[in-house]
């Protein structure tokens, strides 16, 4: 009888060692809607014929995260807000000849419009490579963003960025993580269309550039490029990056963003120094990619499933840019990021959930 209750007891801790945290899809998948209902009805993120922006920090986490939380909840029917930001995009790569830029000159100064052209359409791209369902209109998108790719001049294989000097997305350095993007949104294309002939010059363009500029890049972007692509690092470069990811990895199994470069507010405010769900959720999605470093991986999710805000089904991260408040809209925008990302992450294989 002894044995047999000792046998339980342990049995009973080694599957509550097993279940480890828990984090809730549903609670994400509610935090993330109401934000991008609040984006879509947001007046400045409206554009021109009835659409909207898709910007980096909140639609398009969303577009590419939701899918997986309705797989992951069984959900029958897509959200609205879902429904409703693929209906912008399709619209707009549809109507691509006659939209205007999300940007232009007249109001945003000398080459925001090609800027902001080039940015959307790697974007549209990356929409819906991430949510298949019309072939010919995808196609479309990848045409789009492929006839504005550089081919020429020290950039030649990305693309004009959008810049408004805001980290990650839009400052002088994001050019980089925007081929990035690109590279992601063929890595989930179909096979038939990475090896169509038609563009093997486009991607060798595009893999050129991505290799020549590596060297220079800050952390956050050689972990965007890990995680987007296992076809442009040599054997050696992806050691040392990883050996670079996992000296940054803190004690408590996360990451902080401010430490994956150099980065300054604008207001001298000191950065956020704890581990955030952006960069852990980054670091994790990279580190996945990598099929020895999975304990390293396994640590970054157990810090995701441990850290989703119980109010609201978040996961905190805070402005490279200003000190913002954190529940003001506009100061939601990198925990937006994080929550996107944190769900790509933790709906990998292996993960667990409430």
């Amino acid at each position: 009888m002894k044995i047999a209750a000792l046998l339980l007891c342990l049995g009973t801790i080694a599957a509550a060692a097993d279940t480890g945290a828990t984090w809730s899809p549903t609670a994400a998948a509610q935090y993330l809607d109401q934000r991008a209902t609040w984006w879509e009805s947001w007046q400045n993120s409206k554009r021109d014929h009835d659409t909207v922006c898709v910007s980096c920090h909140t639609i398009l986490p969303y577009v590419l995260s939701r899918t997986k939380l309705g797989a992951s909840l069984d959900n029958k029917e897509m959200p609205v807000a879902q429904q409703q930001a693929l209906q912008y995009v399709r619209k707009r790569v549809s109507l691509w000849s006659e939209v205007q830029p999300y940007y232009s000159d007249a109001k945003s100064g000398p080459g925001k419009s090609r800027e902001s052209r080039s940015t959307e359409s790697v974007l549209n791209a990356l929409v819906l490579a991430g949510n298949p369902g019309d072939p010919t209109l995808t196609r479309k998108a990848f045409d789009a963003a492929w006839a504005l790719q550089l081919k020429t001049g020290d950039h030649a294989g990305a693309w004009d960025w959008q810049v408004f000097h805001l980290a990650p997305w839009e400052a002088g350095d994001s050019q980089y993580q925007g081929a990035t993007f690109m590279a992601l949104a063929l890595a989930w294309a179909p096979p038939e269309y990475r090896h169509d002939a038609a563009i093997k010059s486009n991607v060798k363009l595009l893999r050129s550039y991505l290799q020549r500029e590596y060297a220079s890049q800050t952390l956050l972007n050689k972990m965007v490029l890990l995680w987007a692509s296992d076809q442009v690092l040599s054997r050696a470069q992806k050691h040392q990056l990883v050996a670079d990811i996992l000296q940054k990895q803190r004690p408590d199994g996360g990451w902080n963003l401010a430490s994956l470069g150099k980065w300054e507010r604008s207001d001298h405010t000191d950065q956020d120094s704890e581990s955030d769900g952006y960069a852990t959720a980054l670091a994790t999605l990279a580190l996945q990619r990598v099929h020895h470093e999975q304990a390293a991986s396994q640590k970054g999710r157990g810090w995701l499933e441990a850290h989703q805000n119980k109010e609201d089904g978040s996961w905190r991260t805070y402005s490279l840019n200003k000190k913002r408040d954190p529940k003001s809209d506009v100061g939601k925008f990198m925990t937006d990021a994080a929550t996107g990302y944190a769900v790509l992450a933790l709906t990998s294989p292996g993960s667990r959930r409430d």
